[in-house]
């Protein structure tokens, strides 16, 4: 696990676009409806972390988990006398091509150890992520994935499905956060019309401005987990107009704002 650890950090000043993302804390972070728009692996490489509504699902030090894409979770990162180090990736639905999917049994999360194998695994793909071509990223997810399976936890493969309208509206509006995007560009770009997407939305629980708040805000956590960047840059950097705007949202949806979870990081 150390030499993981050491690996992760060492790749991650290389300040470049990588398939991966680490969070941090010194202190411990309690963050309310966190979403997630795609399935999610996390490793937890020192100290705890606990989800759900009372806290029940539960990763220790060398555990990780895998989540199916959720509009809200609540979680806890402990660093519990350690820094809090986890690491994430999140996988794309072409991942998942090829193998063998299914509804059946579907669950939200599975929770494992991270063994030996699945250790250099995870090594091997986070150096992999420093000379690589994006392109071939989904060949390594895609083996993370097989590992998985082969190591006893093929509920994975029901934690995916063909992407809905929402999966869709996420993409369209997380590449233009800083862009205010209209109704009807929405609709020409999903090859549908306004009421069509309103009731196919309306059928998976969702609305065009809850989408749009999921990403944003989404980012925004985004940003000030992995990021050094000013409060008002990240609130640019979603869309806000205000640094005051983006940190009013924040709190209402986490439950903490930005300066706050700045101060777990510190």
């Amino acid at each position: 696990m150390n030499d993981l650890i050491s690996v992760v950090k060492s790749t991650i000043k290389e300040a470049k676009l990588l398939p991966f993302s680490v969070y941090s804390s010194i202190k411990e972070q309690r963050l309310l409806n966190v979403p997630i728009a795609k399935p999610l692996f996390i490793a937890v490489l020192s100290g705890d972390k606990k989800l759900g509504k009372n806290h029940e699902i539960k990763c220790s030090s060398g555990d990780f988990i895998f989540l199916s894409d959720s509009p809200a979770i609540n979680m806890r990162n402990i660093p519990n006398n350690e820094e809090y180090y986890a690491l994430l990736i999140e996988f794309e639905y072409q991942d998942f091509l090829g193998l063998q999917t299914s509804l059946v049994n579907k669950q939200s999360y599975c929770v494992g150890e991270i063994n030996f194998q699945l250790a250099r695994c995870l090594q091997q793909f986070v150096e992999y992520s420093l000379w690589a071509s994006p392109a071939l990223w989904s060949l390594r997810r895609k083996e993370i994935i097989h590992l998985l399976c082969h190591l006893g936890h093929e509920e994975v493969l029901s934690m995916v499905a063909n992407p809905k309208v929402g999966h869709k509206l996420h993409d369209i509006v997380s590449s233009k956060l800083t862009d205010e995007i209209t109704l009807d560009n929405i609709c020409q770009q999903l090859g549908m019309s306004e009421s069509t997407l309103r009731r196919k939305l309306k059928a998976e629980d969702t609305s065009v401005q809850e989408i749009k708040d999921q990403a944003k805000l989404g980012q925004g956590l985004h940003l000030l987990q992995t990021t050094h960047h000013s409060i008002g840059l990240i609130a640019e950097k979603c869309g806000y107009q205000s640094q005051s705007r983006f940190t009013d949202r924040f709190k209402g949806r986490f439950g903490i704002t930005p300066s706050e979870l700045r101060k777990t990081k510190a």
